[in-house]
């Protein structure tokens, strides 16, 4: 299938190794469990395809199992709004699924991402007969509320080196992107795009909490160093080098 074709037409049976990045297959008893990985298919997205767009209606509940995606949204002014990234192990779109609802936001490869899909009758199927499943769900519910919360205070921050502390601590959650780990694949300019900030100042950012020992830059990512000082955002700028 041509890389030009759209996204769904580009889906197919997921991997042994790809199935086992999905955390909450291994919550579902076996019978669930045969069902959702029957139904279950991965796309291999490209940087800017669309995993799904505004108005779209819901056909499945998605996830990613490598790469990365943002969720954006573009306002009455048409400036896009971004909300959040998703990086691997990140399953999204519960409440849209829940809802039968069509799509708020857009959900766009920031690079090369392998994309998987539970159609959205089975999801139905596991919340109505799985309880392993639906208290994935509703964790994850629960986390997306104080993520989006969150977000919003990051939207009103003065500061740049706060905005990326926040911004960077909100993709280090071990319940929504429990495939993350301690190092973060990303580079500065995906940084960049996530936060809403040039290439230059997020660099500046890093190179602070970096100082400040809450962060360490590694080749190709970032490692947490304390993950509680970066949630907080609140700590004093690093004295400029000479």
């Amino acid at each position: 299938m041509s890389q030009d074709a759209p996204l769904y037409l580009r889906r197919r049976p997921p991997t042994a190794a790809e199935l086992q990045g999905i955390p909450w297959l291994g919550l579902l008893h076996s019978a669930e469990r045969e069902r959702a990985v029957a139904a279950l298919v991965v796309g291999d997205a490209q940087a800017g395809d669309y995993v799904c767009r505004v108005g779209r209606s819901v056909t499945y509940w998605f996830g990613l199992v490598e790469g990365l995606l943002k969720m954006s949204a573009d306002n009455a002014d048409g400036l896009t709004m971004t909300f959040t990234g998703v990086p691997p192990g990140g399953w999204f779109g519960e409440g849209t699924a829940m809802k039968r609802e069509p799509y708020r936001y857009n959900i766009q490869a920031l690079r090369k991402s392998v994309v998987a899909g539970l159609p959205i009758d089975t999801f139905h199927w596991l919340l109505d007969h799985s309880i392993g499943f639906n208290r994935f769900v509703m964790n994850q519910l629960n986390e997306r509320l104080g993520q989006f919360i969150s977000a919003r205070e990051i939207d009103r921050m003065g500061s740049p080196d706060a905005r990326v502390a926040r911004s960077l601590a909100a993709l280090f959650n071990p319940v929504l992107y429990p495939g993350v780990g301690e190092v973060l694949r990303i580079t500065q300019q995906e940084m960049a795009y996530l936060v809403g900030l040039s290439r230059q100042r997020v660099n500046e950012a890093l190179a602070c909490l970096q100082e400040q020992g809450v962060i360490r830059v590694e080749y190709g990512g970032l490692r947490v160093l304390d993950l509680n000082a970066l949630r907080s955002g609140d700590f004093p700028r690093a004295v400029a080098r000479q």
